[in-house]
């Protein structure tokens, strides 16, 4: 049932997508969007849109480039004979056999999950009995500067209490790059913006405290060092609105109501089939 949800959810990503552009034309073969698109969305189960940018960006350079790839490959094996082979011929019947299994599995699927359907009111409801799901939360965006020992720490702070505003915030990036021994350093020391929660407790407990525009006036201690915190921006959490999480809801239900008619659909064919286990 696992498989049948993430098929699904594919699906729904896609429909929305705009029409597809070509991303590169190996001796004639065009590669579009929507291939790549497909690939990434199967690659990482659906979950593509939730990677940081960054990681979606250096994916989809290595999708593209594998797809270039396996097309040359693909325009040799054919100059070479290989379609032409008994090997390939034998391979492909196998290969054929399975496909059409899960080619036939996957659109009856989407048949049976188009099939479902949701009121207005079913949609309104949800939303108003858990109101609690669809808060956002309060988020920071900080930098640090990690050392191993206090005097270290002590030593930066003081180089940096003097200084006010774009003044502080520029030397703070200078001081990250050059003592940081966190993986942030080259950065200057940038965490990028991050929720409750999300730190170790003693870093979390302390930049949510702070002003923004400010550093930390003695070392936060964790398991990792001493931390020198400066706050860059700092986002108040809020309830999202109805229309913000209506298609998000929908989706939810949708799926829950499809995982349901799955199971009632896989035991009434059950009750019905011929099963035999072993020889």
């Amino acid at each position: 049932m696992r498989l049948a949800v993430k098929v699904l959810v594919s699906t729904a990503l896609f429909s929305s997508m705009a029409a597809a552009a070509v991303v590169a034309t190996v001796n004639g073969t065009k590669i579009t969007t929507d291939e790549v698109n497909q690939v990434l969305m199967e690659g990482t189960q659906g979950r593509f849109n939730t990677l940081p940018k960054e990681k979606q960006a250096e994916l989809r350079k290595r999708i593209v480039e594998g797809m270039i790839a396996q097309e040359l490959v693909y325009g040799d094996a054919k100059k070479s004979g290989v379609l032409t082979s008994k090997e390939y011929e034998a391979e492909l019947k196998e290969v054929m056999k399975r496909v059409e299994k899960q080619l036939a599995s996957k659109v009856w699927e989407k048949q049976q999950f188009d099939k479902i359907k949701l009121s207005d009111a079913d949609v309104r409801k949800y939303y108003d009995s858990h109101t609690n799901e669809f808060v956002e939360k309060e988020k920071v965006h900080a930098r640090h500067i990690l050392v191993k020992t206090e005097t270290e720490a002590n030593k930066i702070i003081t180089g940096l209490k003097s200084k006010k505003g774009d003044a502080l915030k520029t030397a703070f990036i200078e001081d990250a790059k050059k003592f940081s021994t966190g993986p942030s350093g080259p950065k200057g020391g940038d965490l990028g913006s991050f929720p409750r929660g999300q730190m170790v407790p003693e870093f979390n407990d302390k930049v949510f405290t702070m002003q923004v525009g400010t550093i930390t006036t003695t070392a936060v201690k964790t398991q990792f060092g001493y931390h020198i915190i400066y706050l860059e921006d700092k986002v108040s959490g809020k309830e999202l609105g109805f229309d913000e999480v209506k298609s998000f809801i929908e989706q939810k239900l949708k799926m829950e109501k499809f995982k349901a008619a799955m199971e009632k659909k896989m035991k009434s064919l059950q009750s019905t089939a011929k099963i035999t286990y072993g020889k």
